[in-house]
């Protein structure tokens, strides 16, 4: 079994190219049971995006809470797609599905566009367009790893699993929804809320209102808006434009 979190389509286009690779599933983990059983040799493939160096708090949750039947010889993996580096997401996964008796067999990366356009510019198609041309070649390159059932750490370039204590502060003071702004072209569609992946935004008054002091920080509701009304911070989103993988 193959779970992932995407908001915008790196890490669904990761965990079906791998799931089609090797006859499995790939399930979203928003969808995906936290019990199930997998039968002797199966693996568990787990590919998440990263953010602030660290684990998205919907993948961390699910991990924590994940508890899998394994009978034994079942190889499990997780890969971190990235723009800068994977930070420490390898050593985190590593030390929650522990901490639930899970032994994380491998962790890899792959870098691909990032939808975090405070920093990443994604206004250029053909750059974008090169840019996952080469996660297709990086993502064969982990395909022939996992076939062999590679052991170790192979995110690159990775920084030490202490800095967690620097960025989840980092990270949380981001994910205030106050960082998050909508613009006159809004038509109301209330697309936005559907696909909050926690339910942070409600329509109201044919407007979306985000109702939590904080959400996921994924950017679905910025990349997929069909105005492009919904923006971030001091403007840069709205100069790096919209990404949605192809």
């Amino acid at each position: 079994m193959i779970l992932y979190f995407s908001a915008t389509g790196n890490c669904k286009h990761v965990a079906k190219c791998i799931a089609e690779e090797f006859g499995d599933t790939a399930l979203s983990v928003l969808e995906a049971p936290k019990e199930f059983s997998l039968k002797k040799g199966e693996m568990l493939g787990i590919v998440t995006p990263t953010y602030f160096w660290e684990l998205p708090t919907i993948v961390r949750d699910y991990l924590t809470e994940l508890s899998p039947d394994m009978p034994g010889d079942n190889y499990t993996f997780l890969i971190a797609t990235f723009g800068t580096t994977p930070g420490a997401t390898g050593e985190e996964a590593r030390h929650i599905l522990s901490a639930n008796g899970i032994l994380l067999d491998a962790a890899y990366s792959i870098r691909m566009p990032d939808n975090w356009t405070v920093w990443f510019d994604l206004s250029n198609p053909e750059k974008v367009a090169a840019q996952n041309a080469k996660a297709d070649i990086q993502i064969k390159k982990v395909t022939e790893q996992i076939r062999k059932e590679t052991l170790g750490n192979h995110q690159m370039p990775r920084v030490p699993y202490f800095m967690q204590t620097f960025t989840d502060a980092a990270f949380t003071s981001a994910r205030q929804t106050s960082n998050l702004h909508l613009e006159g072209s809004c038509i109301g569609c209330g697309l936005c809320a559907k696909i909050c992946p926690v339910n942070a935004i409600e329509i109201k008054d044919g407007k979306p209102v985000w109702v939590k002091d904080h959400c996921a920080l994924c950017f679905g509701c910025l990349h997929h808006c069909p105005k492009f009304a919904i923006q971030y911070g001091n403007g840069a989103t709205k100069k790096h434009g919209q990404y949605v993988h192809p």
